[in-house]
């Protein structure tokens, strides 16, 4: 489609029927879940495993054809975590596995199929018995990882860097880099003296942004029409 001819009434009721969906069948799964999250397409988020951690305002795009996964694997130790911060981006095909602990800071940003992994899972000489080399992931506050970045056991990611797309991170990136390449490289510095805007001044005032989201919904949706919205389901031409 070229243009969304839902009404807006109709994406209102998606909304409710959204918010109510994931109240009762999604907020269970998590050991904590902060206020107001927003999933999109929410049957699309798999779950599995305890001590999965999500914190408020958290904005997650999930598709159908691109599921967000969180998977915390138990063990005979005990089993993994997964803290996930406040006012958090996360994006469609992120996959975020632990076998002993991943912790991602507030403010973070996770692109499209961005990889994050505590664990190799398997030895090199013994690959039968799971769960081998096991070192925890730290990704600090107001981390980005790009498109595609793969994050491998032990590293930390320090405040404010960047990761770029496509990048495989297999050791620590410091606070304020940007970072690239396989394996990933420091190749730029960010002045931490500079004013950065984080995802938290989105919701300083949340009841506002709520508001200017159903606003924003209300003006680009309000003229679309209820039959000319069934025909471009039934029949779309190319002005859909």
């Amino acid at each position: 489609m070229r243009r969304s001819s839902t009404p807006y009434r109709v994406k209102r009721l998606y909304k409710i029927i959204n918010q109510w969906y994931v109240k009762r069948f999604i907020a269970p799964q998590f050991d904590t879940l902060g206020s107001v999250p927003e999933i999109a397409h929410p049957r699309s988020l798999v779950i599995f495993g305890r001590n999965i951690h999500l914190g408020k305002y958290a904005q997650i795009i999930c598709a159908s054809d691109n599921c967000v996964r969180f998977t915390s694997w138990p063990s005979k130790q005990a089993d993994a975590e997964i803290i996930i911060g406040d006012y958090c981006l996360i994006s469609p095909g992120v996959r975020i596995s632990a076998a002993k602990s991943i912790r991602i800071g507030d403010n973070c940003m996770l692109a499209a199929n961005v990889t994050i992994s505590d664990s190799d899972w398997h030895g090199i000489y013994n690959r039968i018995r799971p769960f081998r080399c096991t070192k925890s992931v730290v990704i600090e506050n107001n981390v980005w990882l790009g498109e595609r970045v793969i994050v491998n056991k032990g590293v930390t990611i320090g405040e404010n860097s960047v990761v770029g797309a496509g990048s495989v991170v297999t050791k620590n990136i410091p606070a304020n880099s940007v970072a690239a390449g396989n394996p990933a490289r420091i190749i730029k510095t960010i002045n931490p003296k500079r004013r950065m805007l984080k995802r938290e001044l989105l919701f300083k005032n949340a009841e506002h942004y709520f508001y200017s989201q159903d606003q924003l919904d209300k003006f680009m949706l309000g003229n679309n029409g209820w039959l000319n919205w069934l025909r471009s389901i039934l029949s779309p031409n190319r002005n859909d």
